[in-house]
C-alpha cells in the first residue's frame, strides 16, 4: 500500500491539476509532500518500534494511512490535499519501517530470505501496476478513486494485522529521544528538499544551497548529540558492523542507479522514439516482471549461500544493463531495449533480498526496527537522488552538446538525435559507474554466510 501510493498518484497529476485549476509546479507537491515526509520520519519510526513494539507501530500506521487516504479523497483544495498526503505519508512511513523488522523477528531462520524476498516482490508489483491502476481509476472514476480504493484494503489489513501478527515483548524500556527525532526530521527535510528540485532550480540556486547547508549542519548536530546521550534515538554503534554500513551504502547506490532508468527511459521511448504510451508501458514492464520472477529464487538461495556474492553479482548485471542502455540510439531494435531492461531487472532481483537480509542479520532483535527503517530510508533517498541526479546530468549534458555540435555546423534532426543520445549515454554511463561502486561495497562488507545468521 505504501509503495503503491508512491507511484499511483503520478499519472493522476494532470487530472488533479485541472480539477483545482493549478499549475504543474503546484500539483507536484502532492507527490513531493508524500516522499519528503516518509523519508524524514522513517528512522524515527524505527526507533519507536524498537521501544514500544513493532506490531503496535505497524497497525497504527495502517490506521493513519487509511484515514489519510479518506481525507485526501475528500479534499476541497490543493492545500488540504497536500496536507492530507503528508498525513498519509506518516502512516506509510510506519508501514515501511516496520515490515522487514516484523519478518526478521518472526520468520523461521531457514526461510528468512524467502520471506524478506516477498517485500521485494510487493514493492515491484506496486511500482509496476501503480501507473496502470492509477490511469484506469482516474479515467473511469476520477482522481479521488485512487485514494478511496485504499480504505477497504486498509480496514481489512488493519484487522488482519491485529489478529495475525504476534506481539513480541520489547526488551527495552528507555525514554524516547524527542529532541533527537525533531533535529533529524528537519535535517533530512533540509537535505531531501533541494535534492527533489535540483533538476529544476539548479545546484547554484541560493535557496537550494542554503537548505542543503542547513540540513548538513543539523545532521552534524544530531550525530554530536546522539553520541553523547545515554539513550539515543539512533544507535550509531550499528555502523561498526561493516555488513550494516556497506550494505546500506550498496542499497543507496542500487536505488540511485535504478531510478536513473525509471526517469530517462520513458522520455527515450515516448518523446524520442515516438512510441505510443501503451507500447512504452509494455516495454517498461519487462523490468518489474523479471524482478518478480527472480526475487523468490533469490530469497531461496539467500537462505543457503553467502549473501555478498549474490548481491555483488546482481550489481554486475545492473552495471552491464546500464552500460548497454547507454548505447541505444534512434534506430535501436525494441527487442534489445527489452533485453537490456530485463538484464537490469535480473540484477535487481539478485541484489535486493540478499543485501537486505545481510543488513537485517547484522543487528540484534532489539535493533531490528532501526535497521528496518534504515533500509527504507536508503531506498527513498536513492529514489530522490537518482531522479534528481539523472535529470540534472541529462539536462546539463544536453546543453553542453547542443553548444558544441551547433558550433560544428550540425543542426536539425541530426542535432536532436545526437544531443539526446549523447545526454542519455552520459547519464547511464554515470549510473553504471555508481553500480560498479556498489559491486565493490557488496564484496568488501565481510562474510555473512546466509540470512540464517541473525544475532
Amino acid at each position: 500500500m505504501s509503495a503503491l501510493d508512491g507511484s499511483i498518484v503520478n499519472i493522476s497529476l494532470p487530472a488533479i491539476s485541472s480539477y483545482f485549476n493549478i499549475t504543474l509546479t503546484t500539483v507536484e507537491w502532492v507527490v513531493l509532500s508524500y516522499l519528503i515526509i516518509i523519508s524524514s520520519l522513517l528512522l524515527t519510526f524505527g526507533r519507536l518500534g524498537d521501544l514500544y513494539g513493532h506490531k503496535k507501530i505497524y497497525i497504527i500506521g495502517f490506521a493513519i494511512f487509511t484515514v489519510g487516504s479518506l481525507l485526501c479523497a475528500l479534499s476541497s483544495s490543493i492545500i488540504l490535499l497536500v496536507v492530507f498526503r503528508a498525513l498519509q505519508a506518516v502512516g506509510a512511513g510506519m508501514l515501511m519501517s516496520m515490515g522487514p523488522a516484523i519478518i526478521t523477528i518472526n520468520a523461521p531462520a531457514k526461510k528468512r530470505g524467502r520471506y524478506l524476498g516477498i517485500i521485494g516482490i510487493s514493492v515491484s508489483i506496486a511500482l509496476s501496476i501503480g501507473p496502470v491502476l492509477g490511469g484506469f481509476l482516474t479515467s473511469i472514476f476520477g482522481w479521488q478513486s485512487i485514494f478511496l480504493i485504499n480504505i477497504p484494503i486498509g480496514i481489512i489489513a488493519f484487522v488482519w494485522a491485529v489478529k495475525v501478527l504476534p506481539t513480541i515483548k520489547q526488551g527495552e524500556k528507555h525514554p524516547f529521544d524527542f529532541i533527537g527525532a525533531i533535529i533529524l526530521f528537519f535535517a533530512l527535510i533540509g537535505i531531501i528538499f533541494p535534492l527533489s528540485f535540483i533538476d529544476k532550480l539548479g545546484i547554484k540556486n541560493p535557496f537550494m544551497i542554503g537548505s542543503f547547508a542547513a540540513g548538513i549542519i543539523l545532521l552534524i548536530l544530531f550525530v554530536s548529540i546522539e553520541l553523547r546521550i545515554k539513550h539515543p534515538m539512533f544507535d550509531f554503534s550499528l555502523f561498526k558492523s561493516k555488513v550494516f554500513l556497506l550494505g546500506n551504502i550498496s542499497l543507496l547506490l542500487n536505488f540511485i542507479a535504478q531510478f536513473m532508468v525509471i526517469l530517462i527511459i520513458p522520455f527515450y521511448l515516448i518523446q524520442f522514439r515516438n512510441f505510443p504510451a501503451s507500447m512504452a508501458g509494455l516495454i517498461l514492464i519487462a523490468n518489474p516482471v523479471i524482478v518478480l520472477i527472480i526475487t523468490p529464487l533469490s530469497g531461496y538461495l539467500t537462505d543457503r549461500y553467502d549473501t555478498r556474492y549474490m548481491s555483488s553479482s546482481g550489481m554486475v548485471l545492473i552495471a552491464a544493463g546500464l552500460f548497454l542502455l547507454g548505447l541505444l540510439n534512434e534506430n535501436s531494435n525494441i527487442a534489445y531495449i527489452i533485453l537490456y531492461l530485463a538484464i537490469i531487472g535480473l540484477g535487481i532481483g539478485m541484489f535486493q533480498t540478499p543485501n537486505n537480509c545481510a543488513i537485517m542479520s547484522s543487528v540484534s532483535h532489539n535493533r531490528s526496527g532501526t535497521a528496518s527503517s534504515m533500509l527504507a530510508t536508503m531506498r527513498n533517498l536513492g529514489m530522490v537522488f537518482g531522479a534528481s541526479l539523472s535529470g540534472s546530468l541529462f539536462s546539463y549534458r544536453q546543453i553542453y552538446l547542443t553548444k558544441i555540435l551547433t558550433l560544428n555546423g550540425i543542426s536539425g534532426i541530426e542535432l536532436n538525435n545526437m544531443v539526446f543520445t549523447g545526454a542519455m549515454r552520459f547519464t547511464f554511463f554515470t549510473g553504471a559507474i555508481l553500480a560498479c561502486a556498489a559491486i565493490i561495497t557488496s564484496l568488501i562488507r565481510g562474510s555473512n554466510k546466509s540470512c540464517q545468521d541473525v544475532l
